[in-house]
């Protein structure tokens, strides 16, 4: 069942994102890593900024994650984690899908580069990578986050987010 997560489950939704992380432990940069890898203080922060978190839910229990958030002209996916015991089952897809027919803007997807199988997951569904000169730009524009991160992050973006760059070209 795919829902809306609901302020009580503010907790549930850190420990999925934390359980998922794990696989970028070694990954990432070392010293963008850190346990746990989203703190409370950080995941409500981003509640405040605006992510709303919507969910999976099988035999009652929560299974995966992933945030939605309007900035300015675009939405954004942010923090689109499933708990690694529920990994490979169609989750992941499943939320993306639901998440993209909220929305009629462009969507803009940030994740690590040396994250290889989350930027396969989203190029199998659409998603495409802004050139490097165009990813600063993005991650500076449309996110909060170090200049650490954004020089080793990737943006992919969606064909809504390529046709509006290309209807703004002369």
């Amino acid at each position: 069942m795919m829902r809306q997560c609901r302020s009580d489950e503010f907790e549930l939704i850190g420990e999925i994102i934390n359980d998922a992380a794990q696989a970028y432990r070694g990954v990432i940069p070392e010293d963008r890593w850190h346990e746990p890898y989203m703190p409370p203080a950080e995941l409500e922060e981003q509640v405040k900024q605006g992510v709303i978190f919507w969910g999976t839910e099988q035999d009652g229990k929560l299974t995966g994650v992933m945030g939605i958030q309007p900035v300015q002209d675009v939405t954004l996916i942010r923090h689109a984690y499933v708990r690694t015991a529920c990994r490979n089952q169609g989750i992941g897809s499943s939320l993306l899908r639901h998440l993209r027919a909220l929305t009629t803007r462009p969507i803009l997807i940030g994740t690590w580069a040396a994250a290889v199988w989350a930027v396969a997951f989203y190029e199998k569904h659409g998603f495409r990578k802004v050139t490097p000169a165009e990813k600063d730009r993005l991650l500076k524009k449309y996110w909060s986050i170090p200049d650490r991160q954004v020089e080793t992050s990737v943006v992919l973006a969606d064909d809504r987010w390529f046709g509006a760059v290309r209807a703004k070209v002369p």
